[in-house]
C-alpha cells in the first residue's frame, strides 16, 4: 500500500506542478516531456511517501526527485535544437521541405499558462518569460544534463550553491564550477533579444501582423518584419532567412495559408497564434502555432510547429473554426 508524505494530500503535492513543469521544460526542452516528466515526478512522490522524513522542504524534495526524472530521461538521448542550429538556410523553394527532422530533435513550446507564475511583480514575471524563450531553452540543451540542473536552480530559480549541492549530491565547490562552464557557454550561444511586456507599440505591431497575415497582405507584412529576420518550421529542417526569402516563400511554396485565420495566445514567454488554414468542407482546420519573436519594433522570428494533433489540444485550442 502506498501512502503521501505525512501531513500531505494529493492535491498538496499538485500544487508545485506549475513550477515544476517549468523546470522540466527548461531541462528538457519539450513541453510533452515536461508535462510527462513531472507526472511521474508526482507518482514517485506519491509512492515513496513513507520516505519523506520532513528533514527537508517538501518543495526542495520534489525538485529531487523532478531532476532525477529528467536525469533519467536525458541519459543517452540526443540535445534538442532548432532547426537553425541544425544546418544552413534554405531557399525559399519546395524542394527546401524534403528534409525532416526525426522525432524528439527539436527544442518545443509550452503554453505560458502551464509554467509562469498565477501571480508575479512585472520584474519578475519578465524574467520568468525570458527563461522559458525558445532560443534560451535550446542554449541550455548544449549544456551537460548535471551541469544545466546546477545552472537553472541557481541562475534562473535562485538556489543557494549549497541547496543544489544537497539536492545534486555533491559539493559546493563542484556546483560553483558547474556553474563557471554554463555561464561560459551560454555566453558564446546567440540567446537572441529578451521578449519585453507587451506594450502598445508591440500590441500594435501584433495587431499589424495579424491583419497582414489574414489578408495575406504579403508586401505589408514582409515590412513589418527586421531585414534579418527567420522562419522555421518544425518538424522541417528548413528554415528561411531575410524578410524578402520569407515573402518569396509566402507567395510561392508556402502559398496554401492565403485565407487563414489566427488566434492569439503566448507560447515559451512570447506571442503565439494559432494558425487555422481553410478547409475544403468548411470553415477553418488547424496548421500550425506561431511563435514570434519581437526585436526593434519589428518581428524577428516565426517559429510554426506544426504537430497540432499534440499542440492544439495542450494549448486548449479548438479543434476546428466554423465559416
Amino acid at each position: 500500500m502506498t501512502v503521501s508524505p505525512p501531513g500531505l494530500a494529493p492535491a498538496d503535492l499538485d500544487s508545485y506542478r506549475r513550477e515544476l513543469t517549468a523546470y522540466c521544460y527548461r531541462m528538457l526542452g519539450s513541453g510533452f516531456d515536461a508535462e510527462d516528466a513531472v507526472q511521474e515526478t508526482m507518482v514517485r512522490a506519491w509512492r515513496a511517501g513513507e520516505s519523506f522524513e520532513g528533514r527537508s522542504s517538501v518543495r526542495s524534495w520534489l525538485y529531487r526527485i523532478a531532476t532525477n526524472v529528467c536525469l533519467d530521461l536525458l541519459r543517452g538521448r540526443q540535445r534538442r535544437a532548432r532547426p537553425m542550429e541544425l544546418g544552413p538556410s534554405r531557399p525559399p523553394v519546395e524542394s527546401s521541405l524534403e528534409g525532416v527532422l526525426p522525432d524528439g530533435t527539436w527544442v518545443s513550446p509550452i503554453a505560458d499558462d502551464r509554467v509562469l507564475p498565477v501571480e508575479a511583480d512585472p520584474a519578475e514575471m519578465a524574467a520568468a518569460r525570458d527563461s522559458i524563450r525558445l532560443a534560451f531553452v535550446a542554449a541550455l540543451q548544449h549544456l551537460p544534463a548535471r551541469q544545466r540542473a546546477a545552472l537553472i536552480l541557481c541562475e534562473v530559480l535562485r538556489w543557494h550553491a549549497v541547496e543544489v549541492a544537497d539536492l545534486l549530491d555533491t559539493s559546493v565547490a563542484a556546483v560553483n564550477s558547474a556553474l563557471q562552464r554554463a555561464r561560459g557557454t551560454l555566453a558564446s550561444a546567440d540567446l537572441g533579444e529578451r521578449q519585453a511586456a507587451v506594450d502598445a507599440e508591440q500590441a500594435d505591431l501584433l495587431a499589424q501582423y495579424v491583419d497582414a497575415f489574414e489578408r495575406y497582405d504579403v508586401n505589408r507584412l514582409v515590412a513589418l518584419l527586421r531585414a534579418d529576420a527567420v522562419q522555421s518550421m518544425p518538424p522541417y529542417a528548413m528554415w528561411l532567412e531575410g524578410a524578402r526569402n520569407i515573402g518569396q516563400w509566402m507567395l510561392g511554396v508556402g502559398n496554401g495559408c492565403r485565407g487563414s485565420r489566427l488566434l492569439p495566445t503566448w507560447a515559451s514567454g512570447c506571442p503565439a497564434f494559432a494558425q487555422y488554414r481553410v478547409d475544403p468542407l468548411g470553415g477553418h482546420t488547424p496548421w500550425a502555432l506561431q511563435v514570434l519573436e519581437t526585436s526593434g519594433g519589428r518581428i524577428a522570428g516565426i517559429h510554426s510547429f506544426l504537430e497540432v494533433e499534440r499542440i492544439f489540444p495542450a494549448f486548449g485550442l479548438p479543434a476546428h473554426l466554423p465559416e
